[in-house]
């Protein structure tokens, strides 16, 4: 049997479903109750099933749900050592992630402490691991790079790592380098790392902060709040010198990018929504340089913005090269700045798709016998894969299968390989990988992250002892549960619906992001017009038809290249689709974003 032969005999086990969302009834009715529209208390409803909380600061963001910093077990302690290092004019290392959590993290303590406390920015010290050649968090490299600081930094602060990086951590106390941890990745067992300062994470088990879904960005920014509220009790600085409050805006785009909770977190959604306010008053030169290169028509900038727009640009450069590219831009003193920096990231962001779209087709010809078996994990290692697009490959085997994926590749270090995986619902996959390595420690020697993405690093010759632990591990979590690629929908919209008010109402909700997904609808249409675009030809814009009410819209990635649509002018089409704005020369209309069309 060849490929093709696999492939068509599993299509219409893996063919997309369009299904309701699970609807909690009791929320749906509280939240009519409140006075929310009936499409509104919907679309709650689908999203926060088992929700018991108060509605309101999840409908009405708000800092004033911010919880204090000092309930954050560690915060107190390392806000002190941060204080005295400035007080004392130390030097001091940034040691964040890669990715737009932590490079946000990274400019948020940099600004606070060089703009805000005063440290001159030769006693300051960016440390940002290279992807491919230092890996994750505190590395090796990273820490012998430290070593050879002149002069050497004697505080470092991390943010968005360190949880699990303790020898690395013990390397640098040797040396009398106090560490502190800021992270908001799940804690090894045994705890945190016993060598460092301080280690502020929210799920650490003593910890009294009542969000544990915050990003790394957040947890940075509440610590640098906490040290300035320090420093003004010392008398060092001034009670009016500036608040945190205008790097909101780097959280927001951290929090969006990582895809924590924007469901039940009143905090992350306080975030977002301000932080989106201060990004859309443009006085920064990276968000007029993004704006710019968006174009007018997509200002003011929202959450789907920064996830799909500004994040992609700023992993891209960390995926494929080193990330200070990223770190300039955000840091950018003039607009002219920012875009020779944007320039450098949309390059990347080219090259990170069509080596992504390489390794996705690899991928999805290798998954075939997993999915033949009925395998309900997926385990790819590709020999020439790309390590910077591990994550986003996997994520295209999770949309298109409906299953967890991993996807490793070579790592730098000979002999090992390195992976990213990511889950579906129901599957929290950091645990699944802690079984794992109880299943078989040697074939996973290090593994990181939450519910939903994680990343490990496994010996070659372990691959497949790994991939067994890992299935193990996995169907234990899921039992028998049948697994497919899943579209859930909000329902049907009546056609005096498909209306701009009807957007409003929506958007009245936002933000929109992971666990609180933007509203997605099904319904029946009749093709009135249809044609295909894009320089490669694999997007349809169409007209279509419901109730005597035509609008248009487009389905982005509707084919392969050279491929003919499966719908035609006069069909009848079920459609899974999103309400749009589209803005053109200062006017506005409808448009449906079409997620998945059949034939009826």
């Amino acid at each position: 049997m060849t490929l093709g032969d696999v492939e068509r005999a599993l299509s219409e086990e893996v063919r997309r479903r369009i299904q309701p969302r699970p609807r909690d009834e009791a929320l749906y009715q509280r939240a009519l109750e409140s006075g929310l529209s009936e499409l509104q208390a919907r679309i709650l409803a689908g999203r926060l099933n088992g929700y018991a909380g108060e509605l309101a600061p999840l409908v009405s963001p708000s800092l004033r749900n911010l919880a204090h910093p000092e309930k954050l077990a560690d915060a107190r302690r390392s806000a002190e050592r941060i204080a005295r290092a400035v007080t004392e004019g130390e030097h001091i290392g940034i040691l964040t992630d890669y990715d737009v959590d932590g490079i946000t993290s990274h400019v948020v303590i940099l600004r606070t402490l060089n703009e805000l406390f005063g440290v001159p920015s030769h006693k300051l010290h960016s440390l940002i691991g290279h992807r491919i050649n230092d890996g994750y968090g505190i590395s090796l490299p990273l820490v012998e790079r430290t070593l050879t600081l002149s002069p050497r930094p004697s505080l470092v602060i991390t943010a968005d790592c360190g949880s699990s990086d303790e020898p690395r951590i013990a390397r640098l106390r040797e040396v009398g380098i106090d560490v502190i941890v800021t992270d908001h990745h799940a804690l090894p067992l045994e705890g945190p790392p016993p060598s460092a300062y301080a280690t502020v994470n929210p799920t650490r088990s003593d910890c009294g902060f009542p969000d544990a879904t915050i990003a790394g960005c957040m947890v940075a920014w509440l610590v640098m709040s906490l040290a300035r509220a320090v420093l003004i009790e010392l008398g060092v600085l001034s009670t009016s010198i500036p608040k945190l409050s205008p790097w909101l805006s780097y959280v927001a785009l951290g929090t969006v990018a990582d895809c924590v909770s924007l469901g039940g977190s009143a905090i992350n959604r306080a975030v977002v929504t301000q932080g989106l306010t201060l990004i859309n008053r443009m006085e920064a030169a990276c968000w007029r340089a993004m704006a710019e290169r968006l174009g007018a028509d997509s200002v003011p900038f929202d959450a789907e913005t920064l996830a799909f727009q500004m994040g992609p640009r700023i992993n891209a450069r960390s995926r494929l090269d080193d990330p200070y590219a990223a770190l300039h831009f955000m840091l950018a003193a003039d607009e002219t700045s920012a875009r020779t920096h944007l320039e450098v990231l949309d390059q990347d962001n080219q090259s990170r798709k069509a080596i992504e779209l390489d390794m996705a087709d690899t991928a999805r010809a290798l998954v075939m016998d997993d999915l033949a078996r009925e395998e309900q994990v997926l385990v790819v290692f590709l020999e020439d894969g790309h390590a910077g697009v591990q994550g986003i490959v996997a994520s295209r085997l999770v949309q298109a299968f409906g299953r967890p994926a991993f996807v490793l590749t070579p790592a730098s270090q000979p002999g090992m390989l390195t992976g990213s995986g990511r889950s579906i619902e129901g599957l929290h996959l950091r645990d699944a990988l802690q079984r794992a390595h109880e299943l078989a420690p040697q074939a996973l020697p290090r593994f990181g992250g939450h519910r939903g993405a994680a990343g490990i690093g496994v010996p070659k010759e372990a691959f497949d002892t790994f991939r067994d632990a890992l299935r193990q591990a996995v169907n234990e979590q899921l039992g028998d549960r049948e697994l497919y690629p899943c579209i859930f929908t909000d329902g049907e919209l009546q056609a005096q619906q498909l209306s701009l008010g009807t957007l409003d109402e929506l958007e009245g909700l936002a933000p929109y992001g992971r666990e609180f997904d933007a509203p997605l609808f099904e319904g029946e249409f009749l093709v009135e017009n249809l044609r295909v675009v894009g320089a490669d030809g694999t997007h349809l814009m169409l007209e279509l038809s419901n109730g005597g009410v035509s609008t248009r819209a487009i389905w982005f990635r509707a084919l392969s290249p050279g491929e003919a649509p499966n719908i035609g002018l006069g069909s009848q089409v079920r459609c899974a689709y999103k309400l749009s704005r589209n803005r053109w020369k200062g006017r506005e209309s409808l448009q449906l974003m079409v997620e998945h069309a059949e034939p009826v």
